[in-house]
C-alpha cells in the first residue's frame, strides 16, 4: 500500500549517515527487517528508492537510516525538514526475524546494520529470550551506526552480544580489527552450528560471507541474507 507520511525529525550520525523519522500511519504494520520504497519530490523531480526500516514494529514512528553518499536521492532525503511529506510504499521483503529461533547470529557490514537493528529493537521490546550475537564490521569507528544505543541494548534482559570490527582501525581502537572471516566467526560464535545466520550489507560483503558460511558447512536453510546497494 502507498502512504503519504510526514517527517517528524531528521538526525545525523556524524557526517556519514542520517536517520529520518516519519509519523506512522495508524494502519501501517510491518515485520522487523522489512523495507519500504520512499519517494521524494514530485513530477519530474520525483525519485524513488528502497530503504530498510531501522525502527522496530513496536515504535510509534517509522524510521529509515541512510548513508550520506552524495547521490541525488540521498541529498533529497537528507535535506528533508520537519513537516515535509514523502510517499512510502510497503512494507515489503522476507528478510525478517520475530524471535522464532532460539539462537541467531547477525552479520552486518556498514549500512547493512539497518534491518538487523529493527530486529534487535523488536526482540528487546518483546523481551525475547533468543540468544543474539551481532558481528558488525565498518571501515572506521565513525561509521558504526547506533553505537550510542548499543551499550544500553546490551544491558537489557535480552541475551545480546555485540562484536565490532574495523578494517581501518585508528590508534585508540581496542576492539577487533580486519574483515569478518571464518576465524572471527568461529572465535566469537563457537556454537555457530546451532544458529540461524542473518547477513546484511553491500553485495560484495554479503557474497563473501555467504561463501564463508557455505565453506564452513552451514546448511542453506540456516542462512538468511539481504544485500543493500548503495545510492
Amino acid at each position: 500500500m502507498e502512504y503519504i507520511v510526514r517527517v517528524v525529525e531528521v538526525f545525523f550520525h556524524g557526517d556519514l549517515a542520517f536517520s529520518v523519522r516519519f509519523r506512522r500511519p495508524g494502519s501501517f504494520s510491518f515485520l522487523p527487517g522489512q523495507f519500504v520504497f520512499v519517494t521524494t519530490g514530485s513530477g519530474t523531480d520525483a525519485m524513488t528508492k528502497p530503504l530498510s526500516l531501522s525502527s522496530s514494529p513496536t515504535d510509534p514512528w517509522l524510521e529509515v537510516t541512510k548513508g550520506s553518499t552524495g547521490h541525488p536521492f540521498s541529498e533529497a532525503l537528507r535535506g528533508l525538514k520537519s513537516g515535509d511529506e514523502v510517499t512510502i510504499k510497503g512494507p515489503l521483503g522476507h528478510f525478517t526475524f520475530q524471535g522464532e529461533f532460539p539462537r541467531v547470529a547477525f552479520i552486518a557490514g556498514g549500512i547493512g546494520i539497518t534491518p538487523l537493528w529493527s530486529m534487535i529493537g523488536n526482540a528487546i521490546a518483546m523481551q525475547s529470550d533468543t540468544d543474539i550475537t551481532l558481528l558488525y564490521s565498518a571501515k572506521t569507528e565513525a561509521e558504526f551506526l547506533f553505537r550510542e544505543k548499543m551499550s544500553d541494548f546490551e544491558k537489557a534482559r535480552l541475551p545480546l552480544r555485540i562484536v565490532m570490527t574495523l578494517t581501518e582501525p585508528g590508534p585508540g581502537w581496542t576492539g577487533q580489527a580486519g574483515r569478518i572471516n571464518r576465524t572471527l566467526i568461529e572465535q566469537e560464535i563457537p556454537d555457530w552450528q546451532e544458529r540461524i545466520f542473518f547477513v546484511s550489507g553491500p553485495p560484495v560483503m554479503v557474497n563473501a560471507m555467504l561463501a564463508i558460511l557455505r565453506e564452513m558447512g552451514l546448511p542453506q536453510d540456516h542462512i538468511r541474507y539481504e544485500d543493500l546497494t548503495g545510492y
